[in-house]
């Protein structure tokens, strides 16, 4: 409102300036003016504070609603993902192991841009938890992007295609399998494999139902709490009570009005942050994947909270693989191996009772400044 006030002022100061000068320019040629010319000046300069105001309004309305034609522009000019399906015939149970295996893998956010994950190489073994570690940037989270997906491999098949497509505009067609074996892939930017199978050459869905994460903002949808936990309902209520057991959360559904009919809000705004992350925790019981993600899940809980998801991950996915981005070095002290990034390499991979006793490993001197040693 004032800056309105502010804008009326200015406005009313210029159509002033302007009528006075028609009114000085009308009195001081009145010789050469004819008075009804004159007159139809002055009564047009009158109306100009009106005129002005009424355009400098419309100019902005304009300005703002190009905003959802730059936001059009944009969407047409996102890269497309990979497709949902491929012709590539999994196993029934794939995986049935869950080992991940990096090989020489490199990725980065964007074409043009630096890489954010360089020539990575780590095997993780069926059932191992592993605590991913590393200062602010050293590509922890772009690794399980990288997993799901949501970041294709440097120089892979994919990644050429979305930029061809860009480049081709909204006409260019659906992505297709390359017709030779192997030719999917770019040596230069690597692979991942799940127990022995490439990714790449998987459909986006066929890989993302058969991985669980826990993210690090957990994830509510507008919905009943029921929707939260089996959005394609393919499950009976009993193993949602089960899985809410199990995650500590079933006394605390149980009485809320309708239970598992209860509404949720927009981003579970309903719920405590740790109620939350036990809700995605028992989300991620419910698919039981072989592989599950932890993205510093806890990062935003209490220590209670923290203690109580580690100590449900222990108990209830002792046979999976485990993948945890560490946001308290505690949290993976009890891990089977700790990978460290450091500007997106492996710094060190081992176990962190070895790491510890390496007083110039960066583990030890990230431990130590978290009071852990």
């Amino acid at each position: 409102m004032g800056s309105r006030r502010w804008l009326d002022v200015q406005l009313r100061i210029l159509s002033t300036i302007v009528l006075l000068c028609a009114a000085l320019l009308a009195v001081l040629q009145r010789d050469r003016v004819v008075p009804s010319l004159a007159g139809l000046t002055l009564s047009f300069a009158l109306t100009i504070t009106e005129e002005v105001t009424s355009l400098v309004r419309n100019f902005c309305d304009l300005q703002n609603q190009l905003v959802g034609l730059e936001r059009i522009i944009e969407y047409t000019d996102l890269q497309t993902e990979a497709p949902d399906v491929t012709d590539i015939l999994l196993p029934a149970s794939w995986p049935s192991k869950g080992r991940v295996s990096f090989k020489n893998y490199s990725a980065r956010y964007r074409e043009g841009l630096d890489l954010v994950i360089k020539n990575i190489t780590v095997d993780i073994l069926p059932g191992e938890k592993v605590g991913i570690v590393g200062r602010t940037g050293a590509g922890k989270s772009s690794l399980t992007l990288a997993l799901f997906r949501l970041i294709e491999a440097a120089n892979s098949y994919w990644a050429k295609e979305s930029d061809n497509s860009r480049a081709a505009g909204s006409n260019a067609g659906p992505f297709e399998l390359p017709s030779s074996g192997n030719s999917s892939i770019d040596e230069s930017g690597g692979y991942i494999e799940i127990d022995g199978v490439d990714i790449s050459t998987v459909g986006l869905e066929d890989l993302r139902r058969h991985l669980a994460i826990i993210p690090q903002d957990p994830t509510l949808f507008a919905g009943s709490v029921r929707d939260n936990l089996d959005p394609f309902q393919e499950l009976e209520d009993a193993d949602l009570w089960e899985a809410l057991g199990r995650a500590h959360l079933k006394d605390v559904i149980s009485a809320l009005p309708g239970g598992l009919a209860f509404e949720v809000s927009t981003n579970g705004d309903n719920f405590s942050v740790g109620q939350r992350s036990l809700i995605c925790l028992a989300r991620a019981l419910l698919r039981k994947t072989k592989i599950l993600v932890l993205d510093e899940a806890t990062a935003a809980v209490d220590i209670e909270t923290d203690e109580l998801i580690q100590k449900t991950i222990r108990q209830e996915f002792k046979d999976r693989t485990i993948l945890t981005i560490a946001h308290r070095i505690k949290t993976v002290m009890d891990s089977d191996k700790i990978l460290v990034l450091e500007k997106g390499r492996v710094e060190e991979y081992e176990r962190p009772s070895v790491l510890l006793q390496r007083e110039g490993s960066l583990f030890y001197r990230l431990a130590e400044q978290a009071g852990e040693v």
